[in-house]
């Protein structure tokens, strides 16, 4: 394919960005400027010579600029292939001029959406002309070079300049892949619009997810693995990705998805006093309230002092120095804050390859939204799992109630095993985790994992016992059987919470009640995987 001379262009764009340089950068080439409405306007101030689209088809813009470039003398320009003769006689025949260089972006959809403006707005938002010029002109990309994106603008310059005013067929041909991936995200994002927000539907039909690459990633969760994160193209989404990275090495495809888990779960606590999180392969390690952030880290910490090597941590309180300085008596991967004061900046500066991120305002943890996940050949949509409970939800099922201490036990651990991968049991006591379990097959090694963690626990720390000691126990799932809460009760739990709903209900209550144990149902299961 040869390089094609542009001595035609057609510039309609909504972002002014880079707009006047580019247009000088085509006067300087001797190329016709043709364009619309506000458009042609702001080049004219620029004292640059345009010509109205209207000029061009003969025809006026009308209704409000609706109708403006759906034109034969616009789309025959775009669409005709230089090299065959019927295209070319059908141009001369009614005068249609050729159209080499489309400039194109399109009506802000999205921000218009984000911004919450109404209806009828919106659908004004909805561009027409802008992604059928981009469709035609990348469909003829053989002789058409369309530019969606400022970003593009000046290395189109480069190319121009480089190449006496053409473009090269490569050049062409990436450009038009990148327009049609611009007008398919464009298409998605009124379709979830019309779908989710107009219509109320939650699973449509046919599901488009726009989403844009964030950054590409040194390699994903093993090295032999490539990996990128992608953004939603919405504005305003509460995402990871969206906050600022102060200090650090690169985020890793691993880091990303901890520093996500850490967040989600300090969220739970962002109304709630200083509150630490520590996470290791998604899961919890340790998690702890106190009067202030040094005292939640200290207690966080000593839940599991071998896992938190190398963890990611979270916190829902402005970082302060002793904090930090704590923090990084060991070895950290991230540190997640809503913000951090100069005493802690200065301390982590000295780490150069600890990674500081600022959250901003923390999530609200019963925001709506949904979660995606692959599988062979298809995707798992659901909503996300909002769900809270509070005292007024609990169903006491034993014959011992238990006291306002374990009730606020109970609701602090469960809200922990809530983020923890399932079979999930949490022991807590006084707003602090005594020993996670995560992840087992059974429940009954759940439990006695969680209670060896407390027992190691406590022995690093010198404790005369370990703190699963009148705690109270939380389970994601119900207890099929009495062995899960009695390896509990072994361990020395005195409250138990759980989602109830299992055939042997009434045998775990038995269980619980000759133990001694005071049991709550929730109602909600919290299954993670």
């Amino acid at each position: 394919m040869q390089d094609v001379t542009i001595r035609r262009a057609l510039l309609s764009v909504s972002d002014k960005t880079g707009l006047f340089e580019l247009g000088a950068a085509l006067a300087r080439h001797g190329v016709e400027l043709v364009s619309t409405g506000g458009t042609a306007k702001a080049l004219r101030e620029a004292g640059l010579e345009v010509r109205d689209i209207s000029d061009l088809t003969g025809f006026p813009e009308m209704m409000d600029g609706r109708v403006k470039t759906l034109h034969p003398k616009v789309h025959g320009g775009l669409l005709a292939v230089r090299d065959n003769a019927e295209h070319v006689a059908a141009m001369e025949a009614h005068e249609i001029g050729a159209i080499d260089l489309v400039v194109v972006n399109l009506y802000p959809f999205a921000a218009t959406v984000a911004k919450g403006a109404d209806r009828d707005e919106i659908i004004e938002n909805i561009d027409i002309g802008g992604p059928s010029m981009v469709r035609s002109a990348a469909k003829n990309h053989a002789s058409v070079t369309i530019l969606t994106d400022p970003a593009d603008y000046a290395r189109l310059i480069a190319e121009m300049d480089e190449k006496a005013g053409a473009t090269s067929y490569d050049f062409r041909r990436l450009c038009a892949a990148k327009a049609y991936a611009a007008t398919a995200e464009y298409d998605s994002m009124i379709a979830g619009w019309f779908a989710n927000v107009d219509q109320g539907e939650a699973f449509p039909p046919r599901m488009a997810v726009p989403m844009r690459l964030g950054q590409s990633l040194r390699y994903g969760e093993n090295p032999h693995q490539q990996a990128a994160l992608y953004l939603p193209a919405f504005a305003g989404s509460d995402t990871l990705a969206d906050h600022q990275q102060v200090q650090g090495k690169e985020l890793s495809y691993n880091n990303l998805a901890d520093a996500d888990a850490a967040l989600e779960l300090v969220s739970e606590f962002r109304d709630g006093p200083p509150t630490v999180v520590i996470i290791k392969h998604a899961n919890p390690c340790g998690v702890a309230t106190g009067e202030t952030l040094i005292e939640a880290y200290r207690a966080a910490f000593q839940c599991d002092t071998v896992s938190a090597f190398g963890g990611i941590i979270a916190v829902n309180r402005p970082l302060d120095g002793p904090t930090a300085e704590a923090i990084t008596e060991i070895f950290t991967e991230v540190v997640c804050a809503p913000e951090a004061d100069e005493a802690a900046r200065a301390v982590f500066a000295k780490k150069k390859n600890l990674r500081l991120i600022l959250t901003g305002p923390l999530p609200d943890p019963a925001r709506p939204g949904m979660t995606m996940k692959s599988i062979a050949g298809g995707m798992l949509v659901q909503n996300r799992d909002n769900g809270r409970i509070s005292r007024d939800d609990l169903k006491v099922v034993t014959k011992r109630a238990p006291t306002e201490q374990e009730l606020a036990d109970c609701l602090f651990a469960w809200t922990i095993a809530k983020h923890v991968r399932s079979n999930a049991i949490v022991y807590a006591k006084d707003g602090v985790t005594a020993g996670i379990g995560a992840g087992q097959m059974n429940r009954r090694d759940s439990s006695r994992i969680a209670a060896i963690r407390a027992r190691e626990a406590a022995e690093a720390a010198g404790w005369s016992a370990p703190r699963t000691v009148g705690s109270a126990v939380a389970s994601d799932a119900f207890f099929p059987f009495p062995d899960g809460l009695l390896a509990a009760a072994e361990a020395g739990a005195t409250a138990v919470i759980q989602p109830g709903g299992s055939l042997g209900d009434d045998a775990v209550i038995a269980a619980a009640d000759e133990a001694g144990l005071a049991m709550v149902f929730t109602g909600m299961r919290h299954f993670r995987h």
